[in-house]
């Protein structure tokens, strides 16, 4: 039980790592932020939003649902039974933090059809070990 809760604990944060490195490549390097604007605050951070390309929101995309995948992945690795299950709080985990940044934050209607593909992911994520597993017996 303990390891379980362990490794939905650290595929949440490699999740995070994953998701904060590409949306940093996308605003820092891709698509600069303006000098001295701070991304923690909802109406810069929407003005700037407005401002990107639709390439813009391609790598957010992919490093949302790269956390819920990786995630996932971790989570079911580590932990000790349940491989489908695990990968599949990280999916859910996921959405709810996407709702909730949609909704702080104003995003294009279109980047709502991103936060279903969280749990289909990790569902895929899920059955890779899942597939593992069964092959090492």
């Amino acid at each position: 039980m303990l390891r379980n809760i362990g490794a939905v604990v650290l595929g949440m944060i490699v999740g995070m790592v994953v998701n904060m490195a590409l949306i940093s490549l996308n605003g820092y390097v891709l698509f600069p932020m303006p000098e001295g604007m701070d991304m923690y605050d909802p109406e810069q951070l929407s003005g700037y939003i407005e401002t990107l390309p639709a390439a813009g929101m391609i790598l957010p995309i992919l490093a949302h649902l790269g956390q819920a995948f990786v995630g996932g992945w971790v989570a079911a690795r580590l932990g000790a039974s349940k491989p489908m299950v695990l990968a599949m709080i990280i999916g859910v985990l996921s959405l709810v933090g996407g709702i909730m940044n949609a909704m702080s934050i104003p995003l294009p209607a279109w980047t709502w059809i991103e936060m279903p593909l969280y749990l289909v992911v990790a569902w895929f994520a899920g059955s890779l070990e899942v597939k593992r597993r069964a092959s090492a017996q």
